[in-house]
């Protein structure tokens, strides 16, 4: 019964923040009416900056890029998809990755001014959460129930994994007898067993670290092929992860953020102010964390003292923060883009 309720629970949040109710097909040949005047100031889900280049994505396939010359405009650009985008990555300034809705993988080679599609599977109807290059050829994307591709030739190809290791005990017998009575029920069941993944870092240790649904924290010690469940103190969602120093950082649903040294050994809650979901997560100048959440909570995590509500924006909910190459912060949430003063 509990795992049913958590789960009951993610899904509703996953819901609200990333999924429209109506799934958005991918379009191979774009659309001009994606270019619209107040997009900028649609639902926005993520923002990356590598080198000069700083990229923001968002629904309908919305994508934006700063301009480095003009300060504070972001122009938005065409894309070959009008699935909704929930993350963005770049392994140089140039080269560069979103993933959302409908297994959706887009890619770009002059820094975010012109999107390809690598990947889009409307059947699927299952989003991809997060994407990670190690190099220019190698990368993972993550999902929604357990989804797992890897590419080795800078995404012209995508394979899906199973990873099993992360299923439930119960759930990993329950699918081994399903198997030898009903091979077609087994792969229906199969694809829905996995939790939620929802980000995946690389740490200073060489090692991988993946979260999502119910708890999960895992690693990796070889690039994602295999993963071991980290032993972890909460059984709610999470939805980011991030390295400070020698500290991970976990957080997720109702205001629960965790931090561990790198060995993963002891966990200890942060005590926050709010209740509010916690979305997103940037170093700030003392040590610390800056923090973006629901209910448009901007939270001070202080390296050393009691950490404080330093902005709040009513009626929307933010998903993700960082810093442009002029050091500039923005914010991206449900209400579009802002720049935190």
């Amino acid at each position: 019964m509990l795992f049913s309720m958590l789960r009951f629970v993610s899904v509703c949040l996953i819901a609200a923040l990333f999924l429209s109710p109506v799934s958005q097909a991918s379009d191979a040949n774009g659309s001009s009416s994606q270019i619209q005047p107040l997009a900028i100031e649609s639902i926005i889900l993520d923002i990356a900056t590598k080198g000069a280049t700083t990229v923001a994505v968002g629904e309908r396939g919305h994508v934006f890029i700063l301009n480095g010359e003009k300060e504070g405009l972001w122009t938005q650009v065409s894309t070959p998809t009008q699935a909704h985008l929930t993350k963005v990555f770049f392994i140089t300034p140039e080269l560069g990755w979103a993933v959302g809705h409908d297994a959706t993988i887009i890619h770009t080679i002059d820094a975010g001014l012109t999107w390809q599609l690598q990947m889009g599977s409307p059947e699927i109807e299952k989003p991809l959460m997060d994407i990670l290059f190690f190099d220019e050829q190698n990368g993972v994307a993550i999902g929604a129930y357990g989804l797992f591709y890897r590419t080795s030739d800078g995404g012209k190809t995508w394979l899906s994994e199973y990873h099993e290791e992360l299923l439930f005990e119960e759930d990993v017998s329950y699918l081994a007898e399903l198997k030898a009575e009903d091979e077609a029920l087994y792969l229906s069941e199969r694809s829905a067993l996995l939790p939620h993944f929802n980000r995946i870092n690389s740490l200073s240790n060489g090692q991988l670290i993946m979260v999502g649904e119910l708890g999960l924290v895992a690693v990796s010690d070889n690039r994602g092929k295999q993963w071991t469940k980290v032993d972890f103190i909460y059984e709610g969602s999470l939805f980011n992860t991030i390295q400070l120093n020698d500290t991970i950082f976990v957080m997720g649903l109702r205001g629960h953020i965790f931090q561990a040294s790198l060995d993963m050994g002891s966990w200890k809650e942060v005590t926050l102010p709010v209740k509010s979901t916690i979305n997103g997560a940037l170093p700030n100048n003392d040590g610390g964390l800056i923090l973006v959440g629901n209910a448009g909570v901007i939270i001070d995590v202080p390296a050393l003292g009691e950490s404080k509500i330093i902005h709040q924006r009513q009626g929307e909910n933010l998903v993700a923060i960082n810093q442009d190459p002029q050091g500039h912060i923005w914010v991206a949430g449900t209400k579009g883009l802002f720049e935190l003063k």
